[in-house]
């Protein structure tokens, strides 16, 4: 998905600068008869579409070309970038804020779906190892597949169990899923989570029952409610390890 994207993104800003161009080589031929905000209208749809399927720097680049072109081509004086009539300059200008408004809110309603895909996603992950969890599966197999979850959940490259207390208190994803180190929170929204190795403890019934050893990705940023899954997935595993170790 990651690699599909990055050819994908850049092929989208290339369209977000030559379709605009495109349109208005059509519309050419009949400037003298087409008005001037119905050709803007038209490059409002190109800029919508640019932004609405790529991002929001390609939506920026299909405004800044569309405005260009728009002024070079379908204004007057022709063939020049000056613009002598009143109207022309207010459609103008209307099309390059109505083109970043436009991709601002393509933008945003494309990260609201993200957002809502991810959560989706996160309850999905926990239900399916709380399911495992309560299905009397040995606790090396609840364990190994939390481990997969959480090395993809967390950008993880190695994650291993261990039981027993944390031997790193200092250097732990705390419940709330924060990382403390020596009283701060690491900026792990930024700068990723510290390493080489920290920890997540498992805990069940307010006790310690083992932890994660954690080796992160260095520099990969990791949010915050990734970091609380994470705690819920290391609950889950709490919750298999316990009663069987009572049992043994």
């Amino acid at each position: 998905m990651n690699s599909l994207r990055r050819y994908r993104d850049p092929a989208i800003v290339i369209a977000g600068l030559v379709l605009p161009l495109a349109v208005v080589a059509i519309v050419l031929p009949f400037r003298s008869n087409f008005a001037d905000p119905a050709s803007a209208l038209v490059l409002v749809a190109v800029i919508v579409a640019v932004a609405v399927v790529g991002n929001r720097g390609a939506g920026f680049v299909a405004t800044v070309s569309a405005t260009v072109w728009f002024d070079f081509f379908l204004t007057r004086p022709y063939e020049r970038f000056a613009i002598t009539h009143r109207p022309d300059i207010e459609t103008t200008v209307s099309l390059f804020v109505v083109g970043l408004v436009v991709t601002e809110l393509a933008a945003r309603n494309r990260r609201h779906r993200e957002i809502a895909t991810e959560e989706s996603d996160y309850v999905g992950l926990i239900h399916r190892i709380s399911e495992l969890a309560v299905s009397g599966a040995p606790a090396s197999v609840v364990v190994e597949a939390a481990g997969r979850e959480l090395s993809d959940l967390l950008y993880l490259r190695g994650c291993r169990y261990e039981s027993g207390p944390p031997t790193r208190p200092a250097m732990q994803i705390e419940n709330d899923g924060h990382v403390l180190i020596a009283g701060a929170v690491w900026a792990v929204d930024t700068v990723g989570l510290p390493g080489p190795e920290l920890e997540l403890p498992v805990r069940s019934g307010g006790q310690t029952e083992g932890r994660f050893v954690l080796k992160p990705t260095p520099g990969h940023p990791v949010t915050l409610e990734r970091r609380v899954v994470a705690v819920a997935i290391a609950d889950q595993v709490g919750a298999a390890v316990r009663p069987q170790l009572r049992s043994a």
